[in-house]
């Protein structure tokens, strides 16, 4: 799949570029990693949720970065199939699982990540937007 192919898809729809909204969404990232960390000691559902919005909100930089913003009523989905275009399908793969994960502890049932589970969706969080960072810097 290729950019053409998720624009006629539905999955994401061209923007003009728009660097406040890169750096604001890398900003939300970067202040959704510490505020992940922080939140690891008390519960390991939140940190990992917000790593994974650290993650999403770094994806949607790169996104405004080349000129799209996702749609759909679906729109994760949007991002983690643009992902797919730019991160290495093993961090695409976390992604898309910590997304399922995400979803199912935020809507049905609390207490399903655990410490270490948490501990490496924040590490691989930073990891992803360290990766992002590097991609806009070129």
């Amino acid at each position: 799949m290729n950019l053409n192919d998720l624009e006629r898809k539905g999955y994401i729809k061209k923007l003009p570029v728009d660097m406040k909204k890169v750096e604001d969404s890398l900003n939300l990232s970067k202040r959704d990693i510490n505020v992940a960390r922080s939140v690891l000691k008390e519960n390991c559902d939140w940190a990992f949720t917000i790593a994974y919005n650290a993650m999403l909100q770094a994806m949607r930089a790169l996104m405004f970065s080349q000129g799209y913003r996702p749609t759909g009523s679906n729109q994760h989905i949007s991002v983690i199939r643009f992902a797919e275009l730019f991160l290495i399908k093993e961090d695409v793969i976390i992604m898309d699982r910590m997304r399922r994960k995400r979803h199912a502890t935020t809507y049905d049932t609390a207490g399903t990540i655990s410490k270490k589970e948490a501990e490496n969706a924040v590490e691989r969080a930073e990891k992803i937007v360290r990766e992002i960072e590097r991609q806009l810097r070129r």
